[in-house]
């Protein structure tokens, strides 16, 4: 059976106690090059919402990927709707313009997506949480992978925004020196210039950040210009949207994740089968860290009420719940340790997939955690 949300109010059914639950706003990318990351953070926090029957208000809107868009819509939300818990954000220039004031102002943020470092370290604040990772984390884990793998010489790219410097240097600080480090734009779709400059620099292999319809764009004119090094890459680069569009040019290509869809857990298990129920198709990993998102809300509102801050913050903090990638625990910047995993492409029917391989990291803290003062 599938379902469909609109962009409005959605009221859904949760028999909390007698505490007052809490209104969420939702600001996130639902039109644009990047919209099938929000759309799929959507979906998967508004699944958990439904299988828990909750009457969580959550108000649902599109940043169309645009800054001052997504800070005008969280002005609203918090100042008219009167909000208590903002969500939903995908890019970290998005979220850089819109989580540190809100939170400033007492606003809690639940981050499902974007963890710039500047929010990990000396800007972590009491009322931001992120439940999906910090911005370098898998690139890390990457970098680690491709060298102990061997690999001497990788070219590494990712666009020029906040997300895109944190997954270089991410990747640097397990790899080391790489043969050339590339930044496009963000939202490019013509690579041609980078595929050549990868084609002449002596590179044994390709490492690239492109999250959304970039790492579409990127994949199919690579596998179109006869480069044949390994690619290699995040998560974000090899999610199951990307690989639907880009088809086979992307089979033998590893990737580092928190999540896999064939990760096995119980919590992981009833997730993936119930998405692919209720939207007839495999979630990504931006899917697993909606559901998760909402989750992590549902069990600090089944023990605190929202009206007293400190309490709903230290109920946040437990993350009394069932991850669907496993152990989660919250590291002193409230930013998760967890295990990242290495998975890879295969063939799988009408089109590729990824398959879990087994652990690249185990209980990876990220590294701007020393610099909060929390």
């Amino acid at each position: 059976m599938k379902r469909i949300f609109t962009a409005a109010a959605l009221s859904l059914a949760l028999a909390l106690p007698a505490a007052a639950a809490p209104k969420i706003g939702m600001i996130t990318t639902l039109s644009g090059g990047g919209a099938h990351l929000g759309v799929d953070v959507r979906d998967g926090f508004l699944l958990a919402m439904e299988m828990a029957g909750s009457d969580i208000e959550v108000i649902v809107r599109d940043d169309a990927r645009k800054p001052d868009v997504a800070k005008s819509l969280a002005d609203e939300l918090v100042q008219r709707e009167q909000v208590d818990i903002l969500t939903g954000i995908i890019w970290s220039n998005l979220a850089m313009a819109v989580v540190p004031g809100a939170v400033r102002g007492g606003t809690i943020y639940i981050s499902p997506n974007a963890g710039p470092s500047q929010l990990a370290g000396k800007l972590c604040h009491e009322n931001y949480f992120n439940v999906a990772w910090q911005n370098n984390n898998l690139h890390e884990a990457m970098g680690a992978h491709m060298k102990d793998a061997g690999l001497a010489a990788p070219v590494i790219l990712a666009p020029n925004y906040p997300a895109g410097t944190d997954a270089l240097t991410g990747f640097k600080s397990r790899y080391g020196t790489p043969k050339a480090e590339i930044y496009t734009q963000l939202g490019q779709t013509d690579y041609a210039a980078e595929i050549a400059q990868i084609r002449a620099s002596g590179a044994d292999s390709v490492f690239f950040f492109l999250p959304g319809g970039m790492g579409i764009a990127f994949m199919k004119q690579y596998a179109a210009s006869g480069v044949d090094l390994p690619v290699f890459g995040p998560a974000f680069s090899f999610d199951e949207v990307i690989l639907g569009a880009v088809g086979d040019a992307a089979i033998g290509a590893k990737n580092t994740s928190q999540w896999a869809h064939d990760l096995e857990n119980e919590a992981n298990a009833t997730f993936v089968s119930a998405f692919r129920e209720a939207y007839g198709r495999t979630p990504t990993l931006y899917a697993s860290q909606g559901y998760d998102a909402a989750n992590l809300i549902l069990s600090a509102a089944a023990k605190a009420d929202i009206s007293d801050p400190e309490a709903f913050r230290a109920a946040l903090r437990e993350a009394d719940f069932a991850s669907t990638r496993g152990d989660f625990r919250f590291g002193n910047n409230q930013h998760p340790i967890q295990d990242i995993y290495l998975r890879e492409v295969i063939a799988a029917g009408d089109k590729p997939t990824n398959r879990l391989l087994g652990v690249a990291i185990e209980d990876l803290q990220d590294a701007y955690a020393a610099e909060c003062p929390m």
